[in-house]
């Protein structure tokens, strides 16, 4: 076995843990909060959950990113991202890293945990269903890059 087929199997783990568990929150946890009768205990399971999600989704970001720079650099693929209409998942690729790398390690922890908790006590119904549209947003954006990933990695786009 090859340094390129361990680092993809690395890439592709670390991916599968961060998109899987944002799928898990988004598709399970969120609606199976938004089913407890009391809002304050909406939140704070919903703040439990993904406080431990968040945590290992940063090591799995950090993976995904420094094993994909690795991939391109081994592949001497850094001219993909010239031309986006034949490697447009690679630019996606890129972008959903740095969307979820700023939200898991600028935006949470210094602006939206405060904004989450300042907002849910005055409104939790309509901060859980914002955060429910900005998950299945990202959500959405996530598995249409994977998709496209795995198929331009076998040639299919």
């Amino acid at each position: 076995m090859d340094e390129f087929t361990i680092l993809r199997a690395i890439h592709v783990a670390a991916v599968v843990h961060w998109i899987g568990g944002v799928w898990f929150v988004t598709f399970v946890v969120l609606p199976a909060v938004s089913r407890f009768a009391e809002p304050a205990r909406r939140v704070a399971f919903f703040e439990e959950v993904e406080g431990r999600f968040a945590f290992q989704a940063r090591i799995s970001t950090a993976i995904a990113g420094l094993s994909g720079f690795w991939l391109t650099w081994r592949m001497a693929a850094f001219d993909r991202f010239l031309d986006p209409g034949r490697f447009w998942f690679m630019n996606a690729m890129v972008a959903l890293w740095v969307i979820f790398t700023l939200v898991l390690f600028v935006l949470e922890p210094l602006v939206l945990h405060r904004w989450f908790s300042t907002r849910a006590a005055r409104d939790p119904e309509g901060t859980m269903a914002i955060v429910l549209t900005m998950h299945r947003v990202l959500s959405t954006a996530a598995v249409v890059t994977v998709a496209g990933a795995v198929l331009g990695a076998h040639g299919g786009v």
